[in-house]
């Protein structure tokens, strides 16, 4: 099994945080102390193994070699990430057979398991010390420890048996979920310097949609049209989005008509809400140096010249004034729903599992054509966000010298999707990290959590999830790691709810596919599912033969798929 040291020195993890167990608790620590202590009383480490993935699940069970824990009065826990697996590990070959035979004997043992990711684990800014877990969730205070010892022994054996070793079996406290949280759209200028508030009102992609059918705020994928002689535009989201899960008839057929609206009510509530704060912040800096040309703090006052404090409050006013106009026609144009509708479902057949083991949640969305100001459309385009800038960018997409030659960045904070990434390509990764391991630098916008940055390796993760006390589905998925900076700035997850729908594009714009869910525990997400773009397009053109990538003005260059 994995050695413990060298890798754990502590100063090899100078980021950490300290471990909540004293009487400062507050309400949201009462249910993660109550499993704690439900859990520890068999597995000590129980609050250390997964320390600082976003949702930092408790640990049921572990074997192997315990990994280095912090002691002392003074100790904190060491903060850690997950990895993609390396390209080359020797699971790679028969990761799908072994899968398979791996969920069907945790069947066996009665485990009410939710997900199987193969992984690696690292300290956070470090190489993995652990090249291979499989990191198994379980439902909540479902599995015992020695049940989960025992089915460990059991998943062990499996693998041996394949002539793997130097791998660790882990389970975790998880569970799958499916996230689900009349002007024209307004027009994307990059350089509007309130860009990131007018954005969640544009049709840029990632778009955030409601269904009035299932009140589920999502994400839109990607715009589709019909055919090359039809003016019909879609867009592609989760069909969990926009269909009830009682429904077994209508939303299946192409006269299915049900409202779905760009921003649901806690979306629009929380953009405009962000503006009111922008405004509030500019008024206090105003106040701030509208005091300062008058003399009231002459300690302040010495560190700015009156040529200084006279650019800075017509900075301030300027801004303050562009961002109330837009609060201003926000609320007067946006906020009835009616307002927001954009289309209506056209297509949305029930969630299930194809014949390959990959999820079919799509649907599409006729957009209704007198929204768009289709002159100044952006298209398939997906916002990266003023916050990366070209430095960050090139060392998340771009960390190996060996792709500097490939390296592209989007000026105008828009990423242009083309093409498709083929299943092959997924299998068999070719972006290099910065220790030249083998993976796809991934990264998507969504509504819940805007543009994040993400790594894929060619490995699937299984996922499970229930209706009661049966199965509900069983199912194949692309797992996507949250990436982690150098300088740690706290557990970001990939995706979130309310970001099912957004599609995952690779650095160079390639979709990779659109995400569905993701497994974690406290309401986070640790990892991001994603089912792959060339098996969607499939799926669409079984019913839409002609369907194809909208292609705006601008973009006539680039493949329509």
């Amino acid at each position: 099994m994995v050695e413990s040291s060298p890798f754990h020195s502590p100063h090899r993890s100078p980021l950490h945080s300290p471990l909540p167990l004293n009487g400062s608790l507050d309400k949201p620590h009462f249910h993660w102390k109550a499993d704690f202590e439900r859990l520890s009383a068999f597995y000590p480490n129980t609050a250390h193994d997964f320390f600082g993935t976003p949702s930092t699940p408790l640990c049921v069970y572990k074997n192997g070699d315990p990994w280095f824990v912090r002691t002392g009065m003074e100790s904190q826990r060491i903060i850690r990430e997950t990895h993609p697996v390396r390209y080359d590990h020797p699971i790679q070959d028969n990761w799908s057979d072994i899968g398979k035979r791996l969920y069907t004997l945790l069947d066996d043992k009665k485990v009410r398991w939710t997900s199987i990711d193969p992984v690696a684990f690292a300290d956070a800014g470090e190489e993995p010390f652990c090249p291979l877990l499989l990191w198994i969730g379980v439902e909540p205070a479902s599995l015992s420890y020695e049940d989960a010892h025992t089915a460990a022994e059991a998943a062990t054996f499996l693998l041996t048996s394949f002539g793997l070793e130097g791998f660790e079996i882990g389970f975790r406290e998880s569970i799958v979920t499916r996230s689900c949280s009349s002007p024209k759209m307004l027009n994307y200028d990059f350089s509007d310097p309130v860009i990131k508030f007018r954005k969640p009102f544009t049709s840029v992609l990632g778009l955030p949609i409601f269904s009035l059918s299932t009140h589920c705020e999502g994400t839109g994928a990607l715009y589709l049209r019909e055919s090359e002689d039809s003016d019909r535009i879609y867009l592609l989201t989760c069909s969990h989005l926009v269909r009830l899960p009682s429904n077994d008839g209508p939303s299946n057929r192409k006269d299915y008509h049900e409202k779905v609206l760009t921003l649901g009510p806690m979306g629009y509530d929380n953009a405009v809400q962000r503006m009111q704060d922008r405004i509030d912040t500019y008024t206090s800096w105003l106040d701030h140096f509208n005091g300062l040309s008058n003399n009231e703090d002459e300690s302040e006052r010495d560190r700015w010249t009156p040529k200084d404090i006279s650019k800075e409050i017509k900075n301030l006013e300027k801004n303050k004034k562009t961002v109330n106009e837009l609060h201003s026609e926000v609320t007067k144009y946006w906020t009835d729903p009616d307002a927001r509708v954009i289309g209506h479902t056209t297509y949305a057949p029930p969630v299930r599992v194809a014949g390959n083991g990959y999820i079919e949640d799509w649907a599409l969305v006729e957009l209704k054509n007198d929204k768009f100001d289709w002159t100044t459309f952006k298209g398939n385009q997906v916002f990266v966000d003023k916050k990366s800038s070209l430095r960050d960018y090139a060392q998340m997409m771009y960390p190996n010298r060996e792709d500097w030659e490939n390296f592209r960045y989007p000026q105008d904070g828009l990423l242009q999707a083309s093409g498709v990434v083929p299943e092959h390509e997924i299998r068999h990764p070719q972006h290099l990290d910065r220790n030249d391991n083998k993976c796809l630098f991934v990264l998507k916008n969504g509504s819940a959590t805007g543009t994040t940055f993400g790594r894929t390796s060619g490995l699937k993760s299984y996922t499970r999830t229930y209706s009661g006390s049966e199965i509900e589905t069983t199912a194949e998925e692309i797992g996507v790691h949250p990436y982690h900076r150098d300088q740690f700035q706290g557990r970001f997850p990939f995706s979130d709810e309310g970001d099912s729908g957004s599609i995952v594009l690779t650095r160079d714009g390639s979709i990779l596919g659109m995400v569905t869910g993701g497994a974690g525990s406290s309401g986070s997400t640790d990892l991001t599912y994603v089912t792959p773009f060339w098996f969607i397009l499939e799926q669409i053109r079984n019913v839409f033969p002609n369907c194809h990538l909208y292609q705006a003005d601008h973009d006539n260059a680039v493949p329509s798929c």
